[in-house]
């Protein structure tokens, strides 16, 4: 295991049939520890601004999936599936007990996944504007004509290496967090500028294509197929609190709607005038309500 120091924790790379990055924040030996899963393009440092104002109530760990961050992805497939797989494994050789997984977009999907079929690492889930099926509709326009590139073959390759060449680490950021639903001046510039650092640590860009456009058709396949991830949110008995942004342009709030009614027994909470990455946008808010939950959920936890 290699470890550096982070910015408000130790960063740490484990061999889980590869590379796999985290930053452990710490946290309270006797409190519950939380994982946190970023989203399809994400890191570590989605959570920069969130995880040290949940420090006091968690252990808090923030897992590189493969191909992310500072995962090099090497030879592994970066799917949805896969993911499942090295998350699940994270859970049992790192974080070393049943955790709450905290996963935003992509990340709620492959939570969702986990605690459906390793019921047993898991105590609570806490789905931040999570990639579920929702009903059919329009589509944002620039997301559409995204994931759109991105599903072909080749064509996806060539349009993420243009797009680098073309826009620069720094403009690629900013793109990044528009989509998102920030502009500049809403995030901390040191969180920009180590953003910029991350585009430019990545030794195999090409693998990080790779891979960033694997687990977008991925995702896309689940979604079109909605079957096998109803079954998985129908299945899970642990606390659930499902967190979504009404302004979100990549997952429309209609699908945590749904989600939210089909599914009583969570706790759900809209925010207005946010979007996709709540944990960037109103990293205080999100904590507190995630604080809250965890102490209301405690006992219910414990026995899961």
């Amino acid at each position: 295991m290699t470890e550096q120091r982070a910015q408000d924790g130790q960063s740490r790379t484990v061999d889980l049939g590869g590379p796999v990055h985290y930053v452990d924040f710490g946290g309270p030996d006797e409190a519950p520890t939380v994982v946190l899963v970023h989203g399809l393009g994400g890191s570590h440092l989605n959570w920069d601004l969130f995880a040290p104002l949940l420090r006091e109530h968690a252990r808090i760990l923030a897992v590189d999936l493969p191909g992310f961050g500072l995962s090099e992805p090497g030879h592994r497939l970066a799917t949805v599936q896969n993911n499942v797989t090295v998350l699940d494994r994270f859970l049992r050789e790192v974080a070393g007990t049943p955790a709450v997984l905290v996963g935003n977009s992509m990340g709620g999907m492959i939570s969702i996944l986990q605690a459906s079929r390793r019921p047993e690492t898991v105590t609570g889930l806490v789905l931040v504007d999570p990639a579920v099926p929702g009903p059919r509709q329009k589509l944002d326009a620039r997301v559409a004509a995204n994931f759109a590139m991105f599903a072909v073959p080749g064509v996806g390759e060539r349009f993420l290496a243009a797009r680098r060449r073309r826009r620069g680490a720094r403009a690629t950021v900013l793109d990044t967090l528009a989509l998102c639903g920030l502009a500049e001046d809403d995030v901390p510039p040191r969180l920009i500028d180590r953003s910029i650092e991350l585009v430019d640590q990545r030794q195999d860009v090409a693998g990080m294509d790779r891979a960033f456009l694997t687990a977008a058709r991925s995702l896309l396949l689940l979604l079109l197929d909605p079957r096998l991830l109803r079954r998985a949110m129908a299945s899970i008995r642990v606390p659930v609190l499902l967190v979504h942004g009404d302004q979100d342009r990549l997952v429309p709030v209609a699908a945590a709607r749904q989600a939210a009614l089909r599914h009583p027994a969570w706790t759900y909470l809209e925010l207005p005038g946010i979007g996709h990455v709540p944990q960037l946008q109103v990293p205080d808010r999100l904590a507190e309500v995630v604080a809250s939950w965890l102490d209301e959920t405690a006992e219910t936890r414990a026995t899961a």
